[in-house]
């Protein structure tokens, strides 16, 4: 692709959500940067989060990963469904009854001091590293199809990527990324239904359903895998979902905070329930565009890359049409800074009540001034991450996510079953260290679980395990 073009289709980008921002930010409080107010129309945030929920990784890991596992993401997408009713049920209640800004609060009235802390600081670590490894992921791509051409190294590439994403919300917060979410995801999606058009018209396939039928022949498409001992057994991957989705949307603050700056727990309710059924549907889509992408290449003898995350950008910058190329940069752009915005702001959200304590020990004037600069250091930080993950990734990236969730979202899942289910109490000096020995075994276990447990081999359900070690652990050290 032109690299002009390329820059021009983004800075176009750009300044639509810079506009967002402006329109976003114009009568601002010390508050809306953390609540938005609560003033955010339902139906906006359930859309917006299919593309924080989705972002770069799904746009381009999921669609090449069905060459290595076909469908069987799937098996854990529908176990998504259970994880989200339960947060709709359980924990969205909770979290409005107790009128929260940061959910992590909850621990302190439960537990206490150490536990709200270690709540907290896994929520930064988890949310650190699983965001910054999907922004690599399509910082990588922009380089490849643009910054390469112009002579730019990735370090100044990525620098510019997260300075765009604080520039446009550092003023609204969560506000403005409420509405560039709304934007980001339509492009998002735009770019997958229009991909696979386009495929589909170089395929010679004239209705839908032939498409439907040109994916479901296809041996890719293959959803169950009903094999116990393989780490991608449907039941492994259905409770696993469940349990991913509980941790990483339910007990986050990034996609938390979206939901609380609802009018009411009815309306973050109904966000909730569309919001899923939604994304089932997108992810069967990105699912088909993988079939597609692999058929293309197949039809037009074009040698696969040796890491499946490659396979659409290669495609789209190399071999598709320029609009699809157009397209398809549209789309990663969206899908890179639909899931980054809002981690900054909530990584900032949680430094600032949970450890600062900004609303309890600082005067409404001093707030703007301590947010700002946490706002810019956690902006630093994502860029220093990134940077680790350019030096030392290997594999594909929608696993590498997961994995790295088992053993940091452990722990909060520990603490919040617990918690609720419950109605002990801990000796909460020991909980930090719990939180700690608790994914160490998991690993441990998890690493030499062929060998220990007659072949059997860890999937993304070592988050399970992580969970049942820490809330055993909170049981041990209860108070009496």
């Amino acid at each position: 692709m032109n690299s002009q073009v390329v820059l021009i289709v983004i800075s176009c980008y750009f300044l639509l959500l810079f506009l967002i921002s402006w329109f976003t930010s114009r009568k601002v409080t010390a508050d809306t940067f953390f609540t938005g107010d609560r003033q955010s129309p339902w139906f906006l945030v359930a859309f917006g989060m299919i593309g924080a929920s989705l972002s770069g990784v799904t746009f381009i890991s999921v669609p090449g990963e069905v060459g290595n596992s076909n469908f069987f993401y799937f098996e854990v997408v529908l176990g998504y469904t259970l994880g989200y009713f339960t947060i709709a049920k359980v924990l969205l209640p909770l979290y409005y009854r107790l009128n929260l800004v940061s959910i992590y609060s909850y621990l302190e009235d439960r537990f206490g001091f150490w536990s709200y802390k270690t709540g907290a600081f896994f929520f930064i670590l988890s949310r650190t590293v699983g965001s910054s490894l999907r922004v690599f992921l399509v910082a990588s791509v922009l380089q490849l199809i643009l910054f390469d051409s112009l002579g730019i190294p990735f370090w100044t590439s990525v620098l510019i990527t997260v300075g765009l994403i604080w520039l446009y919300t550092f003023r609204g917060g969560i506000k403005t990324v409420v509405w560039t979410d709304t934007l980001q995801t339509f492009f998002m999606l735009a770019a997958v239904v229009i991909s696979i058009v386009l495929i589909g018209n170089e395929l010679e396939l004239s209705s839908i359903s032939e498409y439907f039928k040109v994916v479901s022949d296809d041996p890719r498409s293959k959803i169950f895998n009903w094999n116990w001992k393989d780490g991608t057994n449907f039941f492994k991957q259905f409770i696993s979902g469940a349990f991913i989705t509980i941790v990483m949307t339910g007990l986050d603050q990034d996609m938390m905070q979206k939901n609380l700056t609802c009018k009411n727990i009815g309306e973050a309710q109904k966000n909730m329930f569309w919001f899923t059924s939604s994304l089932v549907i997108v992810n069967l889509l990105f699912l088909g565009l993988g079939v597609m992408l692999y058929l293309f290449a197949e039809t037009k003898g074009i040698p696969l890359p040796t890491r499946t995350d490659e396979l659409f950008p290669m495609l789209a910058t190399q071999h598709f049409s320029a609009f699809a190329g157009i397209v398809f940069v549209l789309g990663i752009t969206a899908a890179a800074y639909s899931s980054a915005d809002s981690t900054l702001t909530a990584l900032t959200t949680s430094f600032c009540i949970d450890f600062l304590q900004l609303e309890r020990k600082y005067p409404v004037d001093q707030r703007v001034k301590i947010r700002q600069r946490v706002h810019v250091a956690f902006t630093f930080l994502m860029f220093f991450v990134i940077l680790i993950f350019h030096w030392l990734n290997d594999q594909s990236v929608i696993n590498t996510v997961f994995v790295i969730a088992g053993y940091t979202y452990g722990p909060l899942l520990g603490l919040y079953s617990f918690g609720l289910f419950t109605k002990l109490q801990v000796k909460d000096k020991w909980v930090p260290y719990l939180a700690v020995l608790a994914p160490t075994i998991t690993y441990i276990i998890a690493s030499n679980s062929e060998k220990l447990l007659w072949g059997y081999k860890f999937g993304f359900e070592a988050l399970i395990l992580n969970g049942l070690l820490m809330f055993l652990g909170l049981w041990l050290v209860r108070k009496k």
